[in-house]
């Protein structure tokens, strides 16, 4: 049946295998294999069915494969190429462990006719160990006293890996006192001991560390460290020694019991009680000193114990307290000196009640006496000043001293000085007194008023209250009494008549200044001056005008319009303007009355009526429009405008009405002069640029020519200005569209490389054109007022 066939299929090998055991047709392997240990799986180990001489072809028709075992989970076998190759990784020293050798035997079997072939794969050992200590550290204990050649065993080092890779070798790091020597006990096998090479001194060096590394063989060679701490062991072998072998002292005749004397010192290197030191004193044949003079065994301070009355000499000993003590001994001399109980005196003989902060240096304040009744050194004195070096003391005779000024004085500095005096006499221990003098500085006019800053900036709102402070001024003198009370006046070159005395005009000043001197009341007085900048801020106190030809109060302006009109069809052009500057002369236009009419609209800042749609049959034959004028200021002023439009047939019955404004006659006045002597400097300016220009043309390059251009002021058909801007001459400024204009022309400094020409066109829009500058600077500050018609 198909289901023993199939069991029969599967048991095969197992059948066959029983069949080469009991008819002994099993071929003994010769083929040996090597691989190294952690190699890549598919790493190919050997042609096996090359090396066992089989057929490629068969290979797959005879079932060539693995037998089962332990070793055949690290390789495979290719049937169709009959290559055998890794197929888990190989962990030698999991395997072997520390053996030399590591083979796994293994067998591969063939079916018609069966044989069993037997071959092995050597597993080659790499160096992947590092050499490891069992601890990092390792302590030893070494007397000092050990004598060179002594040896101290190390830990071996453990490597996981065998042969060439396992530890070889053994090196120490640099010392001077041990070295390492390392025996070879067979292939894997290596120790290393510690070799005393030089004699140890604990009171050199107390504790000596050492770095011992193992190298393995492998290559590149692997390695590991084991850190050597060695404690040196202390030995009584140093003898106290005193910081100087004689020491001298002085004490007063007399002395009270326990008066210090001095204090020695001695010091041992070596560690315990080996190195702590007891003090005592040694009495000699006759010698009563250690009845006069008593030692602190701990501290060596030798103090009086009895009467005290002339030189002696003490011998002191130190001895440690080791097993076997040491000791070592000084000499002291006492010298016995006499007391200085008498403290120096001061006394000022006449002091200055005041000293003027201009006193030249070598001034005199003040005499000085000193006086100490001891004799010899502890009677001579010593003056000096603490902390003062605006002063200093000369010594005139004997103990008459002075005290005179050093350095110039600064009364706003410092208006007194308290000059401390020390008087110190040169005895053992030198007694001291102290003087207090207080020397006080009068003052001199040596200071100018101040004011804070040399320009003051004052902003100021037109139409201000007549009689109103402008600003307060302020100066300050360092000085005092009369010499700091300052005075406030105008310079004659400023106005007088600024201060409230009228209400200020932005619209005819802008700006003004004047200065402000301020002068104390010293003899001779000083003075120190301010520049008072005023600047007139607007305010919002004139309302638009209206621009002809809508300009007449009162009346009703008509305009005609066709009945067929487009959208956007121009009507009017509603002109204002207004005195005042920035957003209180910024205009707006409205149509405030009819609100319900949707037929027309007018440009907020153009000031323009257009149609906003197309005439209907609806709509009424005339159209009162009421147009609004408001700035922006706060409050906001305005001014308003009637203008009827009237709708007719056709395009051809539309008539301009021209209006005239009024002119007033006016006699002959200086103003008038002004202006016509200002037109005629223009015109010779204007004809004299025009003529360098082309002087210039003619003589110079194209690039020389571009420098030169000459101003241009043009005018538009609908009557509004243009102004040319060259920086480099002037500035010259027209208003728009208005009767009454002011030109100012202002001197400018050197321009950029490019000035403009602008020009104002009836459409309220800007249009620039680029000129060149004039080299040639022009002078021009002069004030023009003219109507213009």
């Amino acid at each position: 049946t198909l289901f023993s066939r199939s069991l029969v299929h599967d048991c095969l090998p197992t059948i066959l295998l029983y069949m080469l055991f009991f008819f002994g047709s099993i071929a003994d392997g010769q083929v040996v294999y090597s691989v190294s240990e952690e190699a890549n799986p598919g790493t190919t180990v050997g042609n096996l069915a090359k090396d066992l001489n089989l057929n490629l072809q068969d290979l797959h028709n005879r079932e060539f494969q693995l037998v089962s075992g332990t070793n055949t989970r690290y390789f495979d076998l290719n049937t169709k190429t009959g290559i055998l190759h890794i197929k888990d990784r190989i962990d030698r020293d999991e395997l072997c462990g520390r053996s030399l050798t590591c083979c796994l035997p293994l067998e591969a079997i063939v079916n018609v006719p069966l044989n069993v072939y037997r071959f092995e794969v050597n597993i080659i050992d790499i160096n992947d160990n590092t050499p490891t200590f069992r601890s990092p550290v390792k302590y030893f204990n070494i007397s000092e006293l050990a004598f060179p050649g002594e040896r101290f065993p190390l830990p071996n080092a453990f490597d996981a890996d065998v042969g060439s890779n396992s530890v070889k070798s053994y090196k120490l790091s640099a010392n001077e006192h041990f070295s390492l020597d390392v025996q070879s006990g067979g292939e894997q096998s290596v120790s290393a001991e510690l070799v005393l090479q030089k004699a140890l001194d604990r009171e050199k060096q107390p504790v000596i560390q050492l770095t011992v590394t193992a190298v393995d063989g492998g290559k590149p060679p692997r390695s590991g460290t084991i850190n050597i701490i060695v404690n040196i062991e202390d030995v009584n072998d140093n003898i106290p020694v005193f910081s100087k072998p004689l020491l001298k002292a002085r004490v007063v005749e007399n002395a009270p019991l326990g008066t210090s004397v001095i204090q020695v010192h001695a010091s041992d290197p070596d560690e315990g009680l080996n190195g702590e030191i007891a003090y005592s004193l040694v009495s000699q044949d006759s010698d009563n000193n250690v009845d006069a003079f008593s030692i602190d065994s701990e501290t060596g301070l030798i103090t009086v114990k009895g009467t005290v009355d002339y030189e002696k000499e003490i011998r002191v000993q130190a001895k440690d307290k080791g097993q076997k003590p040491r000791a070592a001994h000084c000499k002291v001399l006492v010298e016995i000196v006499d007391v200085n109980d008498n403290v120096p005196e001061i006394s000022v003989t006449s002091l200055a009640e005041t000293v003027r902060e201009d006193a030249a240096a070598g001034t005199m304040v003040g005499l000085i006496t000193v006086k100490d009744e001891d004799a010899g050194k502890n009677g001579a004195v010593v003056l000096k000043l603490c902390d003062s070096a605006h002063f200093r003391i000369q010594n005139t005779y004997k103990n008459k001293y002075s005290l005179v000024v050093d350095e110039t004085l600064d009364r706003e500095r410092a208006f007194e000085y308290n000059v401390t005096i020390t008087a110190t006499d040169e005895g053992t221990p030198p007694l001291s007194s102290t003087s207090v003098i207080t020397i006080c500085v009068s003052d001199v006019n040596d200071n100018a008023p101040r004011f804070p800053e040399p320009v003051i900036n004052v902003y100021v709102k037109e139409n201000s209250q007549i009689g109103a402070v402008v600003h307060t001024v302020s100066a300050f003198d360092p000085d005092v009494g009369d010499n700091a009370r300052i005075t406030y006046s105008l310079l004659e070159s400023s106005k007088s008549d600024i201060h409230s005395l009228q209400s200020f005009n932005h619209e005819e000043t802008k700006t003004f200044e004047f200065k402000v001197q301020a002068t104390d009341s010293g003899v001779p007085p000083l003075s120190s001056n301010v520049t008072v900048n005023v600047f007139i801020l607007d305010e919002n106190d004139n309302s638009p005008g209206i621009l002809p030809p809508y300009s007449e109060l009162g009346s009703v302006n008509t305009e005609n319009m066709p009945y067929s009109a487009d959208a956007g069809y121009f009507v009017a052009k509603i002109r204002a303007v207004d005195a005042d500057s920035g957003y209180n002369a910024l205009l707006s236009y409205h149509i405030s009355e009819p609100k319900g009419n949707n037929l027309f609209r007018i440009g907020t800042s153009s000031g323009e009526i257009r149609t906003k749609r197309r005439m209907s049959d609806n709509d009424l034959k005339t159209h009162p429009l009421v147009i609004l004028v408001c700035d922006n200021g706060e409050p906001s002023l305005s001014a308003t405008v009637s203008i009827d439009v009237v709708v007719v047939e056709s395009a051809g019955d539309v008539k301009t009405t021209f209006r005239h404004a009024p002119i007033k006659e006016e006699s002959f006045s200086d103003l008038n002069l002004y202006l016509l002597i200002a037109i005629v400097c223009v015109s010779v300016i204007f004809l004299l640029s025009l003529i360098s220009l082309l002087a210039v043309k003619c003589h110079r390059t194209d690039r020389s020519l571009g420098r030169y251009s000459a101003p241009m002021i043009t005018t538009h058909p609908d009557g509004s200005w243009s102004y040319s801007k060259s920086a480099q001459q002037y500035d010259v400024c027209f208003s728009s569209d208005t009767l009454k204009s002011d030109v100012v022309v202002f001197p400018a400094p050197f321009p950029p490389a490019d000035a403009e020409l602008i020009s104002i066109n009836g459409g309220d829009t800007f249009t620039r054109t680029q000129i060149l500058p004039n080299k040639e600077k022009v002078n021009v500050n002069m004030y023009l007022h003219t109507r213009i018609f």
